[in-house]
């Protein structure tokens, strides 16, 4: 049996998936173990999770990764945890739920974040979280709470983000990061809660519910006994608090490696795009939207916009090309189909088609904040085909990466990517043109979890400084860069002002079909159903 202390165990709670990844202490992959899990949806704009079978799947994706690892518990240095960010878990007496979390899907506190973001109030709360209210949000959620279902918040003794409700579970510890702390309710200069922002979301006779902001690089708290008997770890193991998944996985995927004008996207189920600076060069901008981000390095943070679906609409096209497959007695399975896209964008003409990739009921939240917003294709002729489609849908996913970084300044002059789309050249090849840029992908396979060891690492002492752990953990991993195609750059900056131009205009067509949609659910009852969510490395 082996009983020294040289893994790191990195924890990633994703939406669909719960990841358990140990790392040694100089940032090498060992293992990776996962559990999936389920939200459920309802035609009210709901999405919710269980807090217990979280926990559960935590517990699970802990024990199948020391099956893998021989002597984990008494190889394991430290544990670190980050997870998906946004939403609402709340927890009552006996640190029980407080029924099942809203997740940053669940849309239904839009009334609210319009109302919120019509006070004068409003610009104040931006300029201080560098954050643009959202349905996604715990605070736009917990007023919602408040005017609608304040019973809710009555039960509750502490509003905890999805990591937190792990590391309560892991350490018996409420608390919450300085990242998710600062964008919610806080200011992203200090890291702290402020008071002027609690008061703009109207929530200043619910501030007791804000757990304690604890910065993982420099407090850990040990794994309690009862956690130690679920996961078959050692009680009193360091537990890291991690920052959000999104800030976790461009850590790791190298948003910041002390170079200047570098940007990293995940591109997942969701669109991640993030730019790191230092905390006095963020201009914020005047429409009130993306975030603000603290990195857990000494005054950077990161100014991020993200869309609320990226490949989450390559899939949806791909189930419609399967479902009538299927209907005509032809079964093929996703993988089946996403390995012809390469054929589809071969046989179609880039820049055929404008289409915008809202595809989620959410609506959009970068680079603007629309719960109604909806995908849609521009320019369809009968000459197009279903290769054309896909094209467009692709190439939307570029356009809406470009927008969010040009709403956050210049673009960026190289790209660091990860996600799902990493993985695909062609896709790799879109995004690159659509920001004119080269692309670096990381060779990093957990960028999420790596991120969050990143950080148990300085926390326990192997490394001095975030600085000194990037050198061994990020750097080393960036691939050669990729160079954009220049005629399809060229396209695509044709492209670009058409694709922002229609989107602005869609907005009064979006509003009279949600309120036809309004109408029609008041008259019609509907149910909720259960959504297996794709699976998003680093996903919000």
């Amino acid at each position: 049996m082996v009983d020294r202390s040289d893994i790191i165990i990195g924890i990633d709670a994703g939406t669909s998936v719960i990841k358990a990844v140990a790392f040694d202490l100089s940032g090498r992959q060992i293992a990776c173990a996962s559990a999936r899990n389920n939200y459920v949806t309802g035609d009210d704009g709901s999405a919710s999770q269980s807090l217990d079978q979280t926990w559960l799947d935590c517990v699970f994706a802990l024990q199948k990764l020391g099956s893998r690892v021989e002597g984990l518990a008494a190889r394991t240095a430290a544990i670190a945890v980050t997870g998906q960010g946004d939403g609402t878990w709340l927890v009552g007496q006996g640190n029980k739920p407080v029924g099942d979390a809203w997740l940053w899907l669940d849309a239904r506190a839009a009334p609210t974040v319009r109302r919120l973001s019509a006070q004068t109030s409003d610009r104040p709360r931006f300029e201080a979280t560098g954050t643009g209210l959202n349905t996604c949000q715990q605070g736009a959620q917990m007023a919602h709470m408040d005017g609608t279902s304040p019973e809710l918040l009555e039960r509750a003794e502490v509003a905890l983000h999805c990591k937190d409700w792990l590391y309560l579970n892991l350490t018996d510890v409420r608390a919450t990061d300085p990242s998710e702390a600062s964008f919610t309710f806080g200011n992203f200069r200090t890291r702290q809660y402020d008071d002027a922002v609690i008061e703009a979301l109207g929530l200043r006779h619910r501030r007791h519910l804000l757990p304690t902001i604890v910065e993982g690089t420099e407090v850990t708290h040990p794994l309690s006994p009862a956690a130690a008997d679920s996961t078959g770890l050692l009680a009193g193991t360091p537990v890291c608090l991690g920052y959000v998944d999104m800030v976790m996985t461009a850590l790791g995927a190298g948003v910041w490696t002390g170079s200047g004008n570098a940007a990293c996207s995940t591109v997942g189920s969701t669109g991640v795009h993030m730019v790191a600076k230092r905390a006095g060069d963020v201009h914020l901008n005047s429409e009130r939207t993306g975030y603000v981000i603290a990195l857990p390095v000494p005054d950077m943070v990161t100014q991020v916009q993200t869309n609320m679906s990226a490949t989450l609409n390559i899939d949806w096209i791909l189930k419609i090309a399967a479902d009538l497959m299927s209907e005509l007695g032809h079964d093929v399975g996703h993988a089946d189909l996403v390995a012809r896209i390469d054929g589809w964008l071969t046989k179609s003409r880039p820049g055929a088609l404008l289409y915008h990739p809202y595809i989620s009921e959410a609506g959009e939240r970068g680079p603007f904040v629309n719960a109604d917003a909806r995908a849609g294709f521009i320019g369809l002729s009968s000459r197009h085909g279903f290769a054309d489609m896909v094209r467009a849908v692709v190439e939307g996913l570029g356009m809406a990466t470009r927008d969010c970084y040009a709403a956050m300044g210049p673009l960026p002059a190289e790209l660091r990517l990860t996600g799902g789309a990493a993985r695909s050249k062609s896709l790799r090849a879109v995004l690159g043109a659509s920001v004119n840029a080269p692309i670096r992908v990381s060779s990093r396979e957990e960028a999420g979890a790596g991120g969050a060891a990143m950080m148990a690492a300085v926390a326990i002492g192997a490394y001095k400084s975030m600085d000194d752990c990037i050198k061994d953990w990020v750097t080393p991993l960036l691939g050669e860069a990729e160079a954009p195609d220049a005629e399809l750059a060229r396209r695509y900056d044709a492209m670009f002002p058409a694709y922002v131009k229609a989107r602005k205009a869609l907005a009064p067509v979006w509003d009279d079909l949600a309120r036809q949609h309004l109408a029609t659910n008041t008259t019609q009852p509907g149910g909720g159903t259960t959504r297996d969510a794709v699976p998003a490395p680093g996903g919000v």
